[in-house]
């Protein structure tokens, strides 16, 4: 089903996190053909997701955003509030003969704790929760399969939280979220929360990653 699931399952448990980016948003968006796919993912600050999945091998774009929530054009302020509903998400454009949805879903499950509720680290609200927005029924199919098969396998101590929901409308968000680590790496968030995290996943998946 799908992948040997004993087989990735045990490559699942030998995974760390992600490498740094020097990615630049291009000027205009990506134009989706046949070939191109999309997925969205929420895991904690958009900021680290952003520059983790940015640097994988076919993966054309990332862009950090809000889904989930209800009223128009919500901003960064709104959301922070945690009355949006919206959650910090990335939206991934990525194609799938370099890297298949499962792949994304496998260092989905590893850049983050999916165990912590509406939390990451010092982050905590509802915007900040684990979740993945599906934009089919295939999407939504592998990504159950294999959060039941993390959670047969034990592979984290407590039980994951993850909610699993069809996507709806995404807003992209402010121009300064975009390409944040890359242009704001002294910062101490990105220093203290975003380069630990990224370099680990630069030993573990280097041959996943952009050159």
């Amino acid at each position: 089903m799908y992948m040997n699931c004993l087989i990735w399952i045990l490559c699942f448990m030998n995974i760390n996190l992600l490498a740094p980016t020097n990615r630049t948003l291009p000027n205009k968006p990506v134009v989706m053909n046949a070939e191109l796919k999309v997925a969205t993912f929420g895991a904690g600050c958009f900021w680290c997701i952003e520059t983790i999945f940015s640097e994988l091998k076919g993966v054309k774009i990332v862009v950090s955003g809000y889904m989930g929530g209800h009223g128009d054009n919500p901003t960064y302020k709104q959301v922070c509030t945690g009355t949006t509903g919206y959650a910090e998400v990335c939206q991934i454009t990525y194609d799938p003969n370099v890297i298949s949805y499962p792949e994304l879903l496998q260092v989905f499950w590893k850049v983050h704790d999916p165990t912590t509720l509406n939390s990451q680290g010092a982050d905590h609200g509802t915007q900040y929760r684990s979740v993945i927005y599906c934009h089919n029924d295939e999407q939504k199919k592998q990504a159950e399969f294999y959060k039941k098969e993390l959670e047969k396998t034990k592979a984290y101590d407590a039980p994951i939280v993850t909610e699993i929901a069809a996507a709806s409308k995404f807003y992209p968000a402010e121009a300064y979220h975009q390409n944040y680590y890359a242009l704001n790496g002294s910062q101490p968030y990105c220093k203290f929360v975003i380069q630990p995290k990224v370099e680990k996943f630069k030993k573990a998946f280097a041959t996943k990653l952009k050159k």
